[in-house]
């Protein structure tokens, strides 16, 4: 079957992106999701294309638990949008966004102490950075937020390099949570050798396929956390999987993410309940997709995005 284009909107600006795109490909063994980020080349793309057809001609392993519990995801906005898409959520363990460009430490701090009043002194708080700060930057950033939080679970991605990572780990209290240092590295097992992670957050599409992604689970020697590129619930169906097959979860999942888009391509959206999501395949739905399907340009964009993609697999 040909493959179809989504784009859909965001109501919130994230990662630098307000439209979602990506294409949703069936096979024998289901459907699967191919939507590596627009400035991805097609070398950087290929795994995702990989976990796609991994996902649609291949069965999952099988799952250990039928629910996964999830964070909610916040993104770089207001205190008082924070509080409330917390307090929305049902979930207990919230991931926020800091260090945006533009934004100061001020703004962040402010972030998270609303996002630790809208969770009570018993909910979690975790923070994202995408590597935005420096070494420096990150020693000072992390005590604030940690302080403003109450605590922190972790911080994931405080800096760009494993290096760095390393360097930051070996002088602050806060676990470090490592996810570009693994999915966009040449070896995913440097942040291990390095000692620059207490956490490993593992991607799905970036690593190749549900299988693909549990075997660097079964091999990293670390607590995983399973998290989403902002997918579809196709694509958060194949997290899940991951998750549900894993011996240990000992951490929530950032797989609650369909509020960070204003659409989906199934007919009951991966919605958290109580902070749970649950495991299992999810069918693409005609009348939901045709809601967000892409126009004619963005198509042909596509399909040639996945022509050059594929040459790279071949």
């Amino acid at each position: 079957m040909q493959p179809r284009t989504f784009a859909i909107p965001m109501p919130v600006r994230f990662r630098g992106i307000t439209r979602r795109e990506g294409m949703l490909i069936e096979g024998p063994a289901g459907w699967a999701e191919f939507s590596p980020f627009l400035d991805y080349d097609a070398r950087e793309s290929a795994p995702w294309l990989a976990a796609a057809i991994d996902s649609a001609e291949r069965e999952w392993p099988a799952a250990l638990r039928d629910r996964i519990p999830v964070n909610c995801t916040v993104p770089a906005v207001g205190p008082e949008q924070a509080a409330d898409i917390v307090r929305h959520s049902g979930c207990r363990t919230a991931k926020v966004k800091v260090a945006e460009k533009g934004q100061s430490l001020a703004e962040d701090v402010a972030r998270v102490e609303a996002v630790r009043d809208a969770l009570g002194a018993a909910g979690r708080v975790r923070v994202d950075a995408n590597g935005g700060w420096s070494v420096d930057e990150a020693l000072g950033a992390i005590n604030a937020i940690d302080l403003a939080a109450g605590g922190l679970e972790y911080v994931e991605q405080p800096c760009a390099t494993v290096e760095e990572l390393a360097a930051v780990r070996r002088r602050v209290d806060v676990p470090i949570a490592a996810d570009e240092s693994i999915r966009r590295a040449a070896d995913p097992f440097r942040v291990v050798e390095l000692e620059a992670a207490d956490v490993a957050v593992l991607k799905v599409a970036p690593l190749g396929g549900v299988h693909a992604a549990l075997r660097i689970a079964e091999q990293i020697g670390l607590p995983v956390v399973v998290s989403s590129a902002v997918d579809t619930s196709i694509g958060l169906a194949a997290g899940l999987a991951l998750a549900a097959a894993l011996p240990e979860l000992p951490y929530a999942c950032g797989l609650g993410t369909t509020s960070l888009l204003d659409g989906d391509v199934v007919a009951s959206p991966l919605v958290p309940v109580d902070g749970y999501l649950p495991v299992g395949r999810q069918a693409v739905d005609l009348e939901a997709y045709a809601a967000v399907a892409a126009d004619g340009e963005t198509d042909a964009r596509w399909q040639a995005r996945l022509s050059a993609v594929r040459a790279v697999l071949a």
